[in-house]
């Protein structure tokens, strides 16, 4: 029905004027006082005429829309499988489309190359900021006065913002950064958790870790980095409190009784960029860190949610369920 309308209102036109003929050849006829079965009959003969002719043709473009409808989302690829044009307009909108693909296709591979310069440029400067870094840890490791615990303590934190900076680029590399394979999950802890020591006692927190026998199918490299940044929230939101790690099945859950996230902010925490109220009390938040858990969660077939309170911290739990996954 929606195409015979659409045949119909594109063809009313032919309608109108089909209407203004019968009324001049019924005023001829009427003004030459001919035979109205006579006339009658004819005009029979030239309906039927047109209502075949009408069918084919609405036949034929039937099939040529659906057939356009059918390369919706991939006409760059199919533009040149286009049904041959008919008349000078549907060759001048073919040669149209062609050209506009053509832009298309060159801008796209402008747009390409700047992102490759880009990502190559903060590559590089990636690795060669870890260099001072590298330096200035070395000159630190026998300064163990308060003012060197504090630079330290500092030098961490521009690492992590480092390895964020690396982990966001290598984010989008490719499925082949990915190594999937039976991951014991609390190893991957005790290697967070050590790392993370010193902001723990520099920040007071308490943790306690409970065992959770779990074992994962995932990228071990990629997992971690998840747990780090959930780590480092919860270690930079609740300063002097407890964090407490366990499970629950195969879900893995890490709650702090810091500050929590504002019922309004909780839609949209995972969102690049967006800091929320918590953001704009500590100008070094980012508003990535939960970004790239959810996508680095999204690609290994996990997932990750909050559950939070203002004032009476936040719960992160993290599905490792995989189960149409097979061990490498």
């Amino acid at each position: 029905m929606r195409l015979l309308w659409g045949y119909v209102k594109g063809k009313c036109w032919v309608l109108v004027l089909l209407g203004v003929c019968i009324g001049v050849f019924a005023w001829v006829l009427a003004l030459y006082d001919l035979p109205a079965e006579a006339a009658g009959y004819g005009g029979l003969l030239c309906v039927i005429l047109l209502l075949i002719c009408g069918v084919a043709d609405f036949l034929r473009w039937r099939r040529r829309v659906l057939d356009l409808e059918g390369m919706t989302g991939q006409a760059a690829l199919l533009l040149p499988l286009l049904p041959e044009a008919r008349n000078l307009e549907e060759a001048a909108y073919r040669e149209l489309l062609t050209e506009l693909n053509e832009d298309r296709r060159n801008a796209v591979s402008t747009l390409d190359a700047k992102n490759r310069e880009t990502m190559d440029y903060y590559t590089m400067w990636v690795h060669q900021i870890k260099t001072p870094i590298a330096a200035m840890r070395l000159i630190l490791r026998e300064d163990e006065t308060e003012q060197g615990l504090a630079l330290k303590a500092e030098l961490f934190r521009v690492e992590q913002y480092v390895e964020l900076v690396l982990s966001y680029l290598r984010l989008d590399g490719g499925a082949s950064d990915y190594v999937i394979r039976q991951v014991n999950v609390d190893n991957v802890l005790r290697q967070a958790v050590r790392k993370y020591a010193p902001l723990f006692i520099r920040g007071k927190v308490a943790l306690e870790l409970r065992e959770t026998g779990l074992k994962a199918l995932s990228d071990e490299k990629w997992l971690q980095l998840v747990i780090e940044q959930v780590l480092s929230n919860a270690v930079k939101y609740a300063p002097g409190g407890r964090v407490t790690v366990w499970s629950e099945g195969e879900k893995l859950l890490i709650q702090d009784d810091g500050v929590g996230i504002a019922a309004e902010d909780l839609p949209r925490i995972f969102e690049r960029g967006f800091t929320g109220c918590n953001g704009r009390m500590d100008k070094r938040s980012t508003g990535i860190g939960l970004y790239l858990c959810r996508e680095i969660c999204r690609k290994l077939g996990h997932t990750i949610s909050v559950d939070s309170e203002q004032g009476k911290g936040t719960r992160i739990t993290i599905g490792l369920a995989r189960p149409y996954l097979e061990v490498e």
